[in-house]
């Protein structure tokens, strides 16, 4: 039987068994709405679990297993004590010898208390499995008693009683990896080769009452997952084999539940450097957790549909996967997932522990709480489990982690499905009045945790009601920009501004109050880089943020890294705009969108810089919160103060000025490439071309500006990063002619 709500087998494994939905995914487009539409929701569907962590006793080691039912949590692993939440390392500690039971809907042990030991060793807990009714926990993992009872690697425990059956006693000769029970059957995966006495290879299967069958699925290698598919007629296996009963099937393999012949085989499904660590089920589909090593691993998560063991889907982020689980439809995950750029998510970067996908596609939903990596390998969370008390459902994750969402919570941690506590970042506001007649209020689109579709409300002069109210679409790593656009204004007035930015049940503190004076005529300067085609335009006039606003249509903002020096002046070009300042150490600015590498370019920009250990000033790569591994169409500073414009055309191809340009006065730059080659111009005038060069390295990138890797560049400075000030940052999609460059310098000083 199905539970109604969670999909989940009453009393079952732990590994939920949910019904698939039918999704509508949002894919990063912006919606616009008029003042007074409807707010965005506390979720954005199809996820149903929030992502604040709930307050839960904590363990002084690795939780490695867990399974779940009647309100129960059941948590496995290598630990000795268990603390409070809140409570430091070695403070308010009980002892829980790798094992602990909980409330799932306070956090706090309940009165069930068992010590696994190991008379030589460290004894663990690998597995825990509930039956169908949930009268009985079986654990299994290295140890040889249990509350001095003598087990082999295996035990089975009266829930009621929380005490070890004493009909249920038979031998293992090595860990237990992975349980599976129904109603007659507990099936085994581990490093065993011996189970009963019998030659029994990495798989097994007894009676509930410890009696070995004659099921066989040998494998080659250590196993590490076994699922019961929800008919109960096969098996799924994973792990790091290759072959199953003599059959090439390498990490993941389906069998007969009854004889354990295999009736799906994977060869070459998964890569030689790849394994499956855990598996999950619902009622359509298997779902696999993959981990790799070395290069060309396959680090993901797989669907496959359970009518014809097909693969449905499958991601290639990278960073191991260790744990699944399905709920309404979302398949929930723990990894230490640092790179899903090949599947449209963020780029390579400090590695996010918990994610959620639909079944039905494998794109990232907006829910991303977040653990570290933790203590042991270290990799974050090991094991999800999942269970239904007092009208709430509640998912469980145990690890090595050592911090949940940025605070101190060791082991183990979860959340539920509301209320919806967490409000989204306050927006960052930065005002333009480049065209006469208007204010251009801009901000960067916030970050929730669990939610993408925002609501965003404007006040204009301290006003109690908004002015304008958008939703607009963001996630971590693309903060799209919006701008809304004031008109009903005069030459001369000066008017505040606020933005809120809302889930639809919490809402963000109002944004600083930025204030701007309507101008009443053009600015020459910036009217003729929009008019010349800019379609990136960074002017640098936002406050300590991590903003800096496209003035162009693009709305292609730049995210400012490592709190870079705001508002300097003297700016570039007279008038009331600022320049920003970088530290040469750490600071840089990349733009927010994923542009496919450009055929042909001009990058202008102006700096300011006594430097004389050069570095990077304007540059395309392929990352953004660390040093690009691909990078070209550049301008860096050599130690010596001379400018080097660079692309990647079969080799570095560089054109450098004779003059330097650290003498502490600003000076406009600007580079190009098109069908005449490569050109550097400074101050208005050409410093340095080339005609053999039409073309650069074809990769998807990001504009950066203050700093990327020079590695194995020509004359390549003692820092990557630029110390100076940078202002007026433009990106175009064409190379600008020599007049053009000459009239934009021409007007600097306003004219």
């Amino acid at each position: 039987m199905m539970n109604a709500s969670t999909g989940r087998r009453p009393g079952g494994s732990g590994r939920v068994r949910a019904a698939s939905a039918a999704l509508c995914l949002f894919a990063g487009a912006l919606t616009a709405t008029a003042a007074g539409a409807s707010p965005a929701g506390a979720l954005t569907p199809p996820v149903s679990i929030t992502a604040d962590n709930l307050t839960t006793w904590q363990t002084n080691g690795i939780v490695w297993s867990m399974a779940a039912a009647d309100g129960v949590v059941y948590a496995g692993g290598t630990f000795s004590t268990i603390r409070p939440p809140g409570a430091a390392a070695g403070t308010s500690e009980q002892s829980a010898v790798n094992f602990a039971a909980f409330d799932t809907a306070t956090g706090a042990p309940t009165g069930c208390s068992l010590s696994f030991t190991l008379s030589s060793g460290t004894a663990t807990v690998r597995a825990l499995a509930l039956s169908p009714d949930g009268t009985t926990l079986y654990a299994g993992g290295q140890f040889g008693s249990v509350n001095g009872v003598g087990v082999s690697n295996i035990v089975a425990v009266d829930t009621a009683t929380c005490t070890p059956r004493q009909n249920f006693k038979i031998s293992v000769s090595a860990t237990v990896r992975a349980l599976d029970v129904t109603a007659d059957t507990v099936y085994l995966a581990g490093d065993f080769n011996s189970v009963g006495g019998q030659t029994r290879n990495k798989f097994a299967a007894v009676t509930t009452s410890a009696g070995l069958l004659p099921w066989t699925a040998d494998a080659d290698e250590v196993a590490r997952a076994v699922q019961v598919t929800p008919d109960g007629r096969h098996v799924a296996l994973g792990g790091d084999f290759f072959t199953v009963n003599g059959t090439s099937s390498h990490a993941l393999a389906v069998v007969d539940a009854t004889t354990g012949a295999v009736t799906k085989s994977y060869p070459g499904f998964i890569p030689n450097t790849s394994t499956v660590q855990d598996l999950t089920t619902d009622a359509t589909g298997l779902y696999t957790a993959n981990e790799g090593t070395g290069g060309g691993v396959f680090d993901g998560r797989i669907a496959i549909d359970l009518d014809d063991y097909q693969q449905r889907w499958r991601d290639t982020c990278l960073g191991a996967t260790q744990a699944v689980l399905v709920h309404s439809g979302v398949l929930y995950s723990g990894s230490h997932a640092h790179d899903c750029a090949s599947m449209g998510g963020f780029p390579d970067q400090p590695r996010k522990h918990l994610l959620a996908q639909s079944v039905d596609d494998p794109a990232l939903l907006p829910w991303f709480p977040d653990t570290n990596d933790g203590i042991g390998e270290p990799v974050g969370p090991r094991v999800m489990t999942q269970t239904d008390k007092g009208g709430h459902h509640y998912l469980w994750v145990g690890g090595e982690f050592t911090t949940v969402n940025g605070s101190g919570q060791q082991g183990l941690t979860r959340f539920a499905d509301g209320p919806d506590t967490g409000a989204p970042w306050v927006p960052n506001v930065s005002l333009s009045t480049v065209a006469p007649g208007r204010i251009d209020v801009n901000w960067q689109t916030s970050f929730d945790t669990d939610d993408g579709v925002l609501t965003y409300r404007i006040y204009k002069d301290g006003a109690a009601t908004p002015v304008h109210t958008v939703t607009g679409y963001s996630v971590f790593w693309n903060r799209p920009q919006l701008k809304w656009t004031d008109t009903d204004v005069a030459v001369g007035e000066t008017h505040s501004y606020r933005v809120t930015a809302s889930d639809g049940t919490n809402t963000s503190a109002k944004s600083p109050a930025q204030s701007a004076t309507v101008a009443a005529s053009t600015q020459g300067y910036p009217a003729r880089v929009l008019s010349d085609g800019a379609s990136l335009y960074w002017r640098y006039d936002e406050g300590t943020s991590t903003f800096a606003a496209d003035t162009t249509s693009g709305l292609d903002n730049g995210f400012l890294r490592n709190a870079p020096s705001y508002r300097q002046t003297p700016a570039a070009i007279a008038g009331d705009s600022t320049a920003i300042g970088f530290d040469g150490a750490g600071q840089y600015a990349y733009s927010n969108k994923l542009h496919a590498s450009p055929t042909r370019f001009s990058v202008e920009t102006w700096i300011r810089t006594t430097t004389t250990r050069g570095g990077k000033v304007i540059g395309f790569g392929n990352l953004t919160m660390q040093n690009s591994s691909r990078y070209d169409k550049q301008v860096y500073m050599a130690n010596n103060g001379r400018l080097v414009f660079g692309i990647y055309s079969g080799g570095y191809r560089t054109v450098t000025t004779t003059g330097a340009y650290n003498d502490g006065n600003w000076h406009h730059v600007v580079a190009t490439q098109g069908t005449g080659g490569m050109a550097l111009y400074v101050d208005g005038q050409l410093r340095a071309s080339s005609i053999l060069y039409t073309t650069s390295e074809n990769y998807p990138g990001y504009w950066r500006v203050g700093g990327d890797n020079l590695n194995s560049w020509p004359n390549r400075p003692t820092s990557n990063f630029f110390a100076g000030l940078i202002d007026e940052t433009a990106v175009y999609p064409t190379a600008l002619s020599a007049s053009q460059v000459s009239a934009h310098y021409a007007l600097r000083t306003g004219a």
